[in-house]
């Protein structure tokens, strides 16, 4: 039972990694920077959110499989397979996890009054200094709440890592995917403990993680 719980945690904490700074950095180009075709990123970037989680994973089946443009690639230059691995569990946990460290970090980052940007430019600052003084700073709440969700969403992700990873215990069975091949094979014994532990990490995350931004209004209204 340790096995999945501790890939889980591996898997989920590598992907919340990537999917904050990509996610961060995506919010900031869009929704901050003048660039071409906005909006067929942004669609891109908030697809997986809206497919189901099978057909995600079937996408990511056939791009990096060992036919797949990808996955073909890598394999003859490099002898490196990504399907059925812990690292195909981790992409396909960033896929679905990046587009809620988007709309937070987005929601967060538009929510700013652009006078702060405005009076840093005038008085010379760089666009990364009114990033790294001004934006990120004001917009760390909503990146918090973004972080959280991503690695809560990572945790619990099954459909796309069942297709792209597999279930192979010790190296890519997850909680969801031990859960469900649990249930399976009349295990219940299994099956209910590890509901238990992941209802009540969720739980205690999401608790947490209310109780702080709560904190954190209530001492910047006082303020």
């Amino acid at each position: 039972m340790l096995s999945p719980i501790i890939l889980s945690l591996k898997i989920s904490a590598i992907a919340t990694v990537i999917s904050f700074f990509w996610g961060v950095f995506f919010a900031y180009i869009i929704n901050k920077r003048d660039i071409p075709c906005k909006n067929l990123l942004e669609s891109i970037l908030i697809l997986p959110i809206v497919l189901p989680p099978s057909v995600v994973g079937y996408i990511l089946l056939v791009v990096l499989g060992k036919r797949g443009i990808i996955g073909s690639f890598l394999l003859e230059r490099f002898g490196i397979q990504l399907v059925f691995t812990w690292v195909g569990a981790v992409i396909a946990a960033v896929i679905v996890s990046l587009p809620l460290m988007y709309q937070n970090s987005k929601a967060a980052l538009v929510s700013i009054d652009p006078i702060y940007e405005k009076a840093a430019r005038t008085l010379g600052s760089s666009e990364w200094r009114i990033f790294r003084t001004i934006l990120f700073p004001l917009s760390w709440p909503g990146i918090i709440s973004g972080t959280a969700l991503s690695f809560a969403r990572a945790m619990g992700e099954f459909g796309a890592t069942l297709m792209v990873a597999g279930n192979i215990p010790q190296r890519t069975q997850t909680i969801p995917t031990a859960i469900y091949f649990a249930v399976e094979s009349g295990d219940n014994r299994l099956a209910n403990s590890l509901v238990f532990i992941m209802t009540a990490f969720s739980f205690v995350m999401i608790y947490t993680l209310n109780q702080w931004l709560k904190k954190k209004n209530y001492v910047g209204g006082k303020g």
